[in-house]
Order: C-alpha cells, then sequence, then structure tokens
C-alpha cells in the first residue's frame, strides 16, 4: 500500500523531490553496507564530465549530443563507447580519491551476516542434514 502512495506522489509536481529522497536513502544504505563490511566508500561528484574526457589520454573532448552513443578522441583517436568511457573515468576518480587517503581499495571478502541473505560459509547439502 505504501509503495502506491509513493508512485502516486511521484506522478505530482512533487516528483523530483521524492525520486532524489529514493536514491538519497540508496546512496545512504550503500554507505552504511560499504562501512560494516570495511569496504572503502567513494562518492563521484555528480557533474563530474566523465563522458567527456578521454580514458586513454585524460584530453577533455567536450558535451556530445544525446544520439551520440560512441566517440573518437581528437587528441589521442581512441575509440570510446560513451558509458564504458564515463564508467572507466568514475572507477580512475573513485581509486584516486581512495588512494590518496591511504585506504586500501580492495579488502578481502567478509561473509554475509546472519540477518541478511547469502552464503554463511556452509554448502548448501551440508545445511540439510
Amino acid at each position: 500500500m505504501e509503495d502506491l502512495a509513493v508512485k502516486s506522489l511521484a506522478r505530482t509536481r512533487l516528483a523530483k523531490s521524492v525520486h532524489d529522497a529514493g536514491w538519497s536513502q540508496f546512496v545512504n544504505m550503500l554507505e552504511y553496507k560499504a562501512q560494516r563490511y570495511g569496504r572503502t566508500f567513494a562518492k563521484v561528484d555528480r557533474f563530474e564530465p566523465t563522458s567527456q574526457v578521454c580514458s586513454t589520454c585524460g584530453h577533455h573532448d567536450g558535451p556530445k549530443p544525446p544520439h551520440v552513443r560512441e566517440w573518437t578522441c581528437s587528441a589521442c583517436g581512441a575509440v570510446h563507447d560513451l558509458d564504458h568511457n564515463a564508467a572507466k573515468n568514475v572507477k580512475s576518480a573513485a581509486g584516486l580519491a581512495v588512494t590518496a587517503c591511504a585506504t586500501p581499495v580492495g579488502p578481502e571478502p567478509v561473509l554475509a551476516q546472519r540477518d541478511e541473505a547469502g552464503s554463511h560459509g556452509s554448502p548448501p547439502d551440508a545445511r540439510a542434514a
């Protein structure tokens, strides 16, 4: 029922604040989970031009129209898929922020807690016995 109320509210002029609140809650959960399991959580500014910067040479090539999904860097000639290039730049920016703080980038895996879904270290047939 509550989900229906949120969906109805999202269709009104309050839609932006409803969706922003949902996104904010999601980010808070990610941050909490990362801290809980000893992971590093880094945010990249939403206005960072990740799709406009060549992930190969770092040249800022400028904004692209929405229909452009692939582009060639005018400085080094590398061909990029817009989304893959942006993802590489986000990963690089987050990694730089983390290594600047001398925090380990990839800690060892941690098993899920008992109150969460996931493997608890025993094979399925051992739990059935």
